[in-house]
């Protein structure tokens, strides 16, 4: 019977090879599909005498042709080039837009414009063409800066949006996983092989590092461990999962984190996930907030200038702020600090112009407290309702907040017989507050002798900065320059010796940044790219533009000083100007979009080398198959043919006996 066991061991062997090459070529085209080969081993021999018997051929099982290392090198190149593909694509909807922005009706042409408006309003700073003009440009600049924002702001929304669906999708595919490992397992525990389930198993594995980064270990009984980087445990651990959650961290970073821990991780990497959390915490969160940086650096630059000065319209009569989250100055954002607010107070009736002082102490005072000061100034009347600051000026009265030099000397110590009047006129052109000291030197009528003023800044405790003649040669009433834009005449009559007087020179009515945190005066309202906008004070009455910083309102001052901020190295923008910062920002996106193109082409080349790999070894070869297909037939013949002449020779043997 031996012969008839080798016979049959030879037809099943074939039937079943025949089957394995029935399966690779039904699989040519199969995602994930691995070539699977028979394993045949010669059956066990038997000895009759000195002769060894062979017995047939064994089925030892069937092997996936597959290379571990390979297959975990292809997830972790797949997984960076799909966080880098994903990176790329979004990062080309950013730059088109801001490429859209670049243009003639963007946002750099409208930086551009809005300060050349300004600069041509300083040159006609009463007339209303030129006020109109350079109220359009800047509305039309604000309206940029909300459409980037706007932009930007859904963008992020989206990507968490994004990211939520592809958490959903992971914890989709993990249970998938899971599910297939407990198929395997069931099958490979008997003693049977499942190549086809841990080919679908892999290929959700596949897809899954398509969507994040992950790594892999093998168990026993063909199950397989999923672990994501940066999550304590694993997402399928034999037949159980982990599902995952996305949300907000209480920086307002994008996370993941294991359902109901709470734990949001910010650093995932690879795969769709991986980019869409460098998106929203990282690169699209810096454009963000960079754009978000220099609207709200044009909004403080212009807001800090425009408090000080007035407009063709003149004084205020009535003033009143926006509406603040709280009336506590220690909770405004962008922060005040301690300083001095100083309102110029003019009688209409008489044309007398006093100056005062409200002190501001940042941590202590409330809106509340400064309209208690303020009212304490004759012709004044302030209020707070609904958390804004509101101004009034009493009949006959006017108020403004120019740092122009008042008309005399804030204090004298004028001893002569006839002491000669003392006028002050011009702007200062200082950077900083100061009070300069004229002392007298000598004694007796002015235009005569040696009489001199010694000219001392910080309140005559600073250095000598000047010294005038107004002995002999001068002519009572000339202007004296003692420079930064401040003037002095001194008229008819005579100073006793050591006579001295002061002049108080601004070059910032409000060092505590309170008018420009309450809106008081401003040009715009807003923070950000978001909310930056015109005040309709300014756009209804574009005679409210303040151009003019001297006493007589119809100089171009601050027209100059505004136009001015446009070339000027800011701090908060790491020390470039305006239009620079901008350019950086736009220039910034193309380079991040360059390194990641550079970057995907590489990964596509290292992909596409690992795939051709894995392709002529696990790859079904139509060809190589119909060969095998050809041999084991001829093997099932040859059987068939052997089986049939061993039934022959034992008939005749029989007939024999």
């Amino acid at each position: 019977m031996n012969s008839f066991d080798i016979g049959i061991s030879g037809l099943k062997a074939a039937q079943e090879a025949i089957g394995i090459v029935g399966n690779n070529i039904a699989n040519a085209a199969t995602d994930g599909y691995h070539r699977q080969r028979i394993e045949l081993a010669p059956a066990y021999a038997s000895q009759v005498g000195t002769v060894l018997l062979g017995g047939g051929v064994d089925v030892i099982g069937y092997t996936r042709m597959i290379d571990g290392l390979l297959e975990k090198e292809i997830l972790r190149q797949q997984s960076s080039l799909e966080q880098t593909s994903q990176e790329l694509a979004t990062l080309r909807t950013v730059e088109s837009m801001f490429a859209e922005l670049s243009s003639e009706t963007g946002l750099s042409a409208a930086i551009d414009d809005f300060f050349n408006a300004l600069q041509d309003l300083s040159a006609h700073p009463g007339e209303a063409i030129w006020q109109n003009q350079a109220v359009s440009a800047a509305e039309t600049m604000a309206a940029q800066f909300r459409m980037l924002g706007d932009f930007l702001d859904k963008l992020q929304a989206q990507l968490r949006f994004e990211a939520e669906n592809t958490v959903e999708q992971i914890n989709a595919l993990t249970g998938q996983i899971a599910e297939l490992n407990k198929k395997i397992v069931k099958i490979e525990i008997d003693g049977g092989q499942a190549n086809n389930l841990r080919d679908q198993r892999d290929q959700r594995i596949t897809e899954l590092s398509e969507l994040v980064g992950l790594e892999t270990q093998q168990r026993e009984y063909g199950a397989v461990d999923v672990s994501i980087a940066g999550i304590s445990v694993p997402v399928v651990a034999n037949t159980t999962t982990i599902a995952l959650e996305a949300d907000l961290t209480e920086s307002g970073k994008l996370g993941i984190s294991v359902a109901g821990a709470f734990n949001y991780k910010t650093n995932i990497q690879g795969g769709r996930l991986g980019g869409l959390l460098s998106l929203r915490n990282e690169l699209v969160s810096d454009v963000s907030t960079d754009l978000n940086s220099l609207a709200n650096e044009i909004i403080q630059q212009m807001n800090q200038y425009h408090v000080q000065a007035v407009g063709s319209e003149g004084r205020f009569t009535q003033l009143t702020s926006w509406g603040m989250a709280s009336e506590n100055l220690a909770d405004f954002n962008p922060p005040v600090t301690d300083g001095n607010i100083y309102l110029r107070v003019t009688n209409t009736s008489t044309g007398a112009v006093t100056r005062t002082a409200v002190a501001v102490d940042a941590s202590a005072d409330s809106l509340t407290t400064i309209a208690a000061a303020i009212s304490s100034i004759t012709g004044l009347t302030a209020s707070v309702s609904s958390s804004k600051l509101s101004i009034s000026a009493d009949t006959y009265y006017e108020f403004d907040f120019l740092p122009a030099v008042l008309s005399g000397p804030t204090a004298a110590v004028l001893t002569g017989t006839t002491p000669p009047a003392i006028s002050v006129s011009g702007i200062y052109a200082g950077t900083q507050n100061d009070t300069f000291q004229f002392t007298v030197s000598g004694a007796g009528l002015v235009g005569n002798g040696a009489l001199q003023l010694e000219v001392k800044d910080n309140g005559g405790a600073g250095d000598v900065i000047a010294t005038l003649n107004i002995g002999s040669g001068y002519a009572a009433g000339d202007e004296l320059d003692i420079g930064n834009g401040i003037k002095v005449s001194v008229g008819a009559g005579d100073f006793g010796a050591g006579d001295n007087f002061e002049i108080d020179a601004f070059a910032d009515t409000d060092t505590s940044g309170v008018l420009a945190a309450v809106g008081l005066n401003t040009f715009f309202s807003g923070n950000s790219a978001m909310n930056i906008a015109v005040r309709s004070e300014i756009s209804d009455t574009p005679g409210r533009i303040a151009t003019a910083l001297g006493t007589d309102m119809t100089d171009n001052a601050n027209a100059l000083r505004m136009a001015a901020a446009k070339d000027q190295a800011v701090s908060n923008l790491n020390s470039l100007t305006i239009p620079e910062f901008y350019r950086r920002l736009a220039s910034g996106i193309g380079q991040l979009i360059s390194v990641r193109q550079m970057r995907q082409d590489n990964m596509q080349v290292v992909v596409q080398n690992l795939n051709n790999q894995q392709s002529e070894l696990s790859g079904v070869d139509i060809n190589d198959e119909a060969a095998r297909m050809l041999l084991f037939e001829q093997m099932f013949r040859a059987m068939a043919k052997y089986l049939n002449t061993v039934q022959s020779s034992l008939e005749a043997v029989m007939e024999i006996l």
